[in-house]
């Protein structure tokens, strides 16, 4: 099939954004950009839905006023002096709970 060049305008942040994240998937910008026009054509209209939103969803709404409520101590929350060590504490809750699912011998 021949193929034929397309030529976008973008800025500079996006596009660095964009060619990383590509990177990251083993893409080429150009690939990404033929996978996106062949969902388009498949779809005949974006794959995607593309809204005029300009007021955050409900979920985000009440997720941010019960972050002011945390920082401002009306919520009570635990906090960590680094990311490392919410992430420990998250992993071995994790074990916990997946050691809480396996079933012992004795329960069958």
């Amino acid at each position: 099939m021949a193929t034929t060049n397309l030529t976008v305008r973008i800025d500079e942040a996006t596009k660095a954004q964009f060619d990383a994240l590509c990177n990251e998937l083993g893409l080429s910008a150009s690939t990404a950009v033929n996978i996106f026009a062949r969902a388009m054509v498949r779809e005949q209209g974006f794959p995607f839905p593309v809204t005029m939103r300009e007021e955050p969803s409900a979920e985000t709404i009440a997720a941010m006023l019960e972050a002011r409520e945390i920082a401002a101590g009306r919520i009570p929350a635990k906090r960590y002096a680094t990311v490392q060590e919410a992430f420990t504490e998250l992993d071995a809750e994790m074990e916990a709970e997946d050691a809480e699912d396996v079933p012992s011998c004795n329960s069958f």
